[in-house]
């Protein structure tokens, strides 16, 4: 099969895959309320993580960096701090090597401390801060093509 033809296939599996996600869990899931979440009320005036279904999340376990087809993720987070500049924790980042492209590709899991900074005001909540930039710092091996300190601008 032609690479891009692959491509295309692999891309359009994704599509349709989140759409299943997210048609299922607008079925299920109950009109999000003009207010903060409980779980953001209870950490009043700290910053949030927004995920890629735009909810608020307050020391999340579980992350996805990479929402278009989730070859990324963030998971088993523990989090040491917390706080109103910026917030660190450990877990691991779980990715696919896309070898020999990313529907046939393994998931790989590496150790990382995980550090959030730069809270701006959340552009769909402005009562609410959200922390912008994240750092990955690898502690026993890294992904093919990734340095050993990663900064990613997280969405707002």
């Amino acid at each position: 099969m032609p690479r891009r033809t692959v491509r295309t296939a692999v891309t359009f599996c994704a599509a349709v895959s989140l759409a299943a996600i997210t048609g299922t869990a607008s079925s299920t899931t109950p009109a999000p309320s003009p207010t903060p979440t409980p779980t953001v009320q209870r950490q009043a005036g700290r910053p949030v993580m927004v995920d890629c279904f735009w909810h608020a999340q307050v020391r999340p376990t579980d992350f996805i960096l990479a929402c278009g087809d989730g070859n990324s993720r963030l998971t088993s987070l523990r989090w040491s701090q917390w706080h109103r500049d910026s917030a660190v924790a450990e877990g691991f980042n779980v990715v696919n090597d896309c070898k020999p492209y990313c529907a046939a590709g393994k998931f790989h899991s590496y150790p990382v401390i995980v550090r959030l900074n730069v809270p701006q005001p959340w552009k769909k909540h402005p009562e609410l801060s959200q922390y912008t930039q994240l750092s990955l710092v690898y502690t026993k091996g890294k992904p093919d093509g990734f340095g050993q300190w990663v900064d990613l601008p997280l969405w707002n």
